[in-house]
């Protein structure tokens, strides 16, 4: 069992890998916390007495140090172990964790060409379940190809995008030793030879389906096209051959060179980097493009069950639905217009809600009758829709963001599917506070008054708030939002005032989330739900999108200025977080189709 204090993170080196080794330690050690012990095993063959002493200069009260011979047990499977280019049989090591540490439910592996910008312990404390690993997505799988093409022919993951890179993991040692993980591990060495990626591709083979994604944030490389502002990263992995002590062309070097100059090797990597000959440059070019080659080639020599895979979701026939094309097309056509405030759907027409047809706060016996029934009934439909695949969660990130908001306060988020609100409900329950507080929704008044059958009954009775068009209803829900507020409860607001379905841009936002925000004095906690579609088509012949929550920090106002300057600040602040979430995770900047002065 591991105390929850103690931290245990295993690195692999040879002795030719110690210096770069040291500059990760001391970036660790630096961010480390008294809070806690951090037991680092080092993994090893062939290191050096005096190596061993100046990394072990690094040890402090709570920071052990310990190199773990590793010759007497790699000897044994030695013959097996499959290597190629700048890999060495270490990098196996990490593989044999869950046998060698009995002692372990849960470890944290760390390649060796890393700076961490973080507490390492929040990565060790992020909570995997069950999975057998908690992992990042391979940022150089995410750019390439044919290594894309790789991973899902040959290794088997079901996309790219979950194939993760082994350099930064989370290991869930109980879990890998429930499955016999070393004794399956043994086994594929005997049966498949993966040349690519080796020890990460039989972890990929092994792991899938068992993986917790950790954000990328914790697992940067100087990939082409993924760099992060500086504030975003938490560990940079230098990884194949964008080593900042090789070439100049290194995203992210500066934080390498910080470290390093704070080490006792930085004279010997300052040497390596001035005795890089055009030869060894010429050899790393050509073992980036080897990859590549080797990749393609293993990829062509596999059947592509892909292609059987996803016209499986279409075997019923399932034609697109033509109200659905006919919606997408109205949103371009908006989007062209620069009308992003009209819904796309067509909704049922508003029949006015006069005061004595709603009971905002649920104070009449029958209201809250109605909604215990209606809460009830959605939790269970909403576990169905999971269940069955018609509601898919991926991830959801940030929840500490909205459990550290004590007040009450708004929520905001996109509007693209009916089912968005399951979705924030859902993550709300999770949270400590959501235990305890109620998560009210802002709704339009038609679905409140006009809404048919099983939807609109859920409209009327799950804490939902409607608009209004008639004057003293909507100063009752005003009455009713600050009581709301003044109860340290949240409201659920999608401040771009409509829906368009699967829409993934964020739209320019309307004031009202934003006024009630500054006239209660309470945060903003800005939710913005990114999406990739999933292999499964719903009844519409669409694919059902997998959703990425990204829940922000909150946003203050502040009390120095104007009400009004503060819902300009609040409001540009929440979309500008929404526009980098947005560029962040689809990799293009923001911009739209509309034709300015239309």
């Amino acid at each position: 069992m591991n105390d929850n204090k103690v931290i245990p993170i295993f690195f692999a080196v040879d002795d030719l890998y110690i210096p770069f080794l040291a500059v990760g330690l001391r970036s660790l050690v630096e961010h480390s916390s008294e809070e806690y012990e951090y037991l680092i095993k080092i993994l090893n063959i062939n290191v050096s007495e005096e190596n061993k002493k100046k990394i072990k200069k690094y040890e402090k009260q709570n920071i052990n140090i310990e190199f773990v011979d590793l010759n007497y047990y790699i000897n044994k499977v030695k013959d097996k172990l499959y290597t190629r280019d700048y890999y060495t049989s270490a990098t196996y090591f990490r593989l044999f964790l869950p046998e060698l540490y009995p002692q372990f439910d849960k470890v944290l592996y760390l390649d060796s060409d890393i700076v961490i910008l973080e507490d390492i312990a929040n990565l060790y404390n992020i909570d995997i379940g069950d999975n057998l690993v908690g992992g990042i997505p391979d940022d150089i799988i995410q750019n390439g190809k044919e290594l894309q093409e790789y991973v899902e022919k040959v290794v088997g993951v079901s996309t790219y995008k979950k194939y993760f890179n082994a350099g930064i993991l989370l290991m869930n040692l109980d879990e890998l030793r429930k499955i016999d993980f070393q004794e399956k591990f043994l086994y594929l060495l005997e049966t498949i030879k993966f040349s690519v990626a080796q020890d990460q591709d039989y972890l990929n083979r092994i792991c899938k389906g068992r993986v917790k994604y950790i954000d990328n944030s914790w697992d940067v490389m100087p990939a082409p096209g993924r760099n992060k502002k500086d504030e975003e990263l938490k560990l940079i992995h230098f990884n194949l051959t964008y080593k900042p002590w090789r070439r100049d062309d290194v995203p992210y070097k500066e934080f390498f060179w910080k470290y390093a100059e704070k080490t006792e090797f930085f004279e010997e990597i300052q040497k390596m980097k001035e005795n890089y000959t055009e030869a060894e440059r010429f050899k790393d070019l050509e073992t980036e493009k080897n990859l590549i080659n080797l990749a393609a080639k293993e990829a062509e020599c596999v059947g592509d069950d892909r292609v059987n895979r996803k016209p499986l979701i279409s075997e019923n026939n399932i034609e697109k639905s033509k109200e659905r094309l006919e919606i997408l097309e109205k949103i371009k056509k908006l989007e062209l217009e620069g009308k992003f405030d009209i819904d796309a759907e067509n909704d049922p027409p508003t029949i006015v809600l006069t005061p004595e047809n709603v009971d905002y706060l649920k104070e009449k016996r029958l209201s809250k009758l109605k909604t215990k029934v209606a809460n009830t009934v959605a939790e269970n439909f909403v576990n169905e829709l999971l269940k069955k695949n018609k509601l898919i969660i991926k991830e959801v990130r940030g929840i500490e963001n909205l459990e550290e908001v004590k007040s009450g306060g708004i929520i905001t988020c996109n509007h693209f599917n009916p089912f968005d609100v399951f979705t924030v409900e859902m993550v709300f329950k999770r949270t400590e506070i959501g235990k305890e507080k109620k998560l009210y929704k802002i709704i339009r008044e038609g679905n409140y008054t006009n809404f048919p059958g099983f939807y609109g009954f859920l409209f009327r009775n799950c804490y939902t708030l409607p608009l209004s068009s008639n004057k003293k209803t909507m100063q009752n829900l005003l009455k009713a939002i600050n009581k709301i507020l003044d109860n340290k409860d949240f409201i659920l607001i999608y401040p771009e005032q409509s829906m368009w379905w699967n829409y993934k841009k964020p739209k320019p936002l309307k004031d009202g989330a934003f006024k009630f925000a500054v006239r209660n004095d309470v945060p903003i906690v800005p939710i913005f739900i990114t999406m990739e579609e999933s292999d499964i088509i719903g009844e519409d012949g669409f694919p059902i999108m997998e959703y990425y929550v990204n829940i922000e920090k909150p946003i203050y106002k502040n009390k120095e200025l104007t009400d009004r300057d503060n819902i300009n600040q609040m409001r540009d602040k929440n979309f500008a977080v929404w526009k980098d979430i947005y560029e962040e995770f689809y990799g293009t900047p923001l911009k739209y189709t509309t034709i300015v002065g239309k």
